[in-house]
């Protein structure tokens, strides 16, 4: 008797060793990663969050900029620069069809690119350039922000988009411009592919508790150099219509004159047949002083003229001489 007591003991050990093995054997592994199903960038007001969404996760990940534990949103929450700029640009507001808004003639025939013509090729939705009234796009600007001690210093530099009644806005067409720096003085430039760009007079306190706004449009604001911008009919300023060739100047006549840049243009039209000097050549073109979605060198209502008045009604050509050059008051970048 005692004899079988002892066996039926050991086949229920030798049983439960066979079953805790098969249980090994089949039994799940947990590994220490995740698989990521997602993430994105999320911003609101001058914050700005950084996250992914991941399966569980018994071990965290981190990066410099990202940390991630138990499959769950771990963001990093970025404190930005909210800018909240205003300009106006002189060609759009020469016959502006509503006064103090200026034309918005290249998105209403579709010649606005979706990706910007500066140096970052950022991109916008088309939807974006369904917007109408003030708040329709004009065209594409150039931001950017210059150290307090050197203003040829470039510490951010990126595209916007620029609204009828002024605003500069991010590419979404409607919210402030979302800097990722810190706190501090900063010289502010506003650029635009064939007018003249504007800096602020001084470095301007730019805080990430705030929107921070500056209006170029206000004539009492401060520019840096002499007759920065043009003065408008409304007593408003504007940037400087007419640097068809890009050399940060405007020519009417001379070596290297803007007028020169508008004729070859027209003349190397393909559709420009005849070669005639009045033709009109139509699109995004650098020689669309007035932005109205045309670019003519002479005939009824060309951009040649733009240029002229503007060098001898500049209140530095006190000789009112055709060769003056208006120049650029933003200092050469260092970088």
């Amino acid at each position: 008797m005692t004899n079988i007591k002892i066996m039926k003991s050991i086949t229920s050990i030798i049983v439960a060793i066979l079953l805790c093995s098969i249980s090994s054997a089949y039994s799940q592994a947990i590994d220490k990663f995740s698989i990521d199903s997602g993430g994105d960038t999320s911003s609101s007001a001058n914050i700005q969050i950084l996250y992914t969404i991941g399966e569980v996760n018994i071990q965290e990940r981190s990066s410099a900029n990202l940390q991630l534990s138990e499959g769950f949103i771990n963001p990093q929450i970025v404190l930005a620069i909210s800018l909240d700029p205003k300009v106006f640009l002189q060609g759009p507001l020469l016959n502006p069809t509503i006064a103090g808004l200026m034309n918005d003639d290249l998105r209403v025939a579709a010649y606005i690119p979706t990706t910007s013509p500066y140096a970052d090729n950022a991109s916008m939705d088309a939807s974006v350039l369904n917007v109408s009234g003030n708040d329709a796009i004009v065209d594409w600007i150039w931001v950017e922000l210059r150290d307090a001690n050197d203003n040829t210093l470039i510490v951010y530099s990126g595209s916007a988009l620029l609204q009828r009644d002024g605003d500069v806005v991010g590419a979404d067409g409607v919210s402030n411009l979302l800097i990722n720096l810190p706190s501090d003085n900063y010289f502010i430039v506003l650029d635009h592919r064939n007018h003249l760009g504007v800096m602020t007079a001084t470095a301007l306190a730019l805080s990430v508790d705030n929107v921070n706004t500056m209006n170029f449009t206000d004539s009492a604001f401060s520019t840096f150099g002499s007759n920065a911008q043009v003065i408008l009919v409304s007593a408003n300023t504007a940037m400087w219509a007419g640097d068809t060739n890009e050399t940060d100047q405007i020519k009417f006549s001379g070596s290297g004159n803007s007028t020169n840049s508008i004729k070859d243009y027209v003349l190397a039209d393909p559709g420009n047949g005849f070669n005639s000097v009045t033709y009109s050549s139509t699109g995004y073109l650098p020689i669309d002083v007035d932005l109205d979605g045309s670019g003519k060198f002479s005939g009824s209502g060309n951009d040649s003229n733009i240029i002229k008045d503007n060098v001898l009604n500049h209140p530095s050509n006190g000789f009112g001489s055709p060769t003056y050059t208006i120049s650029q008051t933003v200092p050469l970048a260092s970088n």
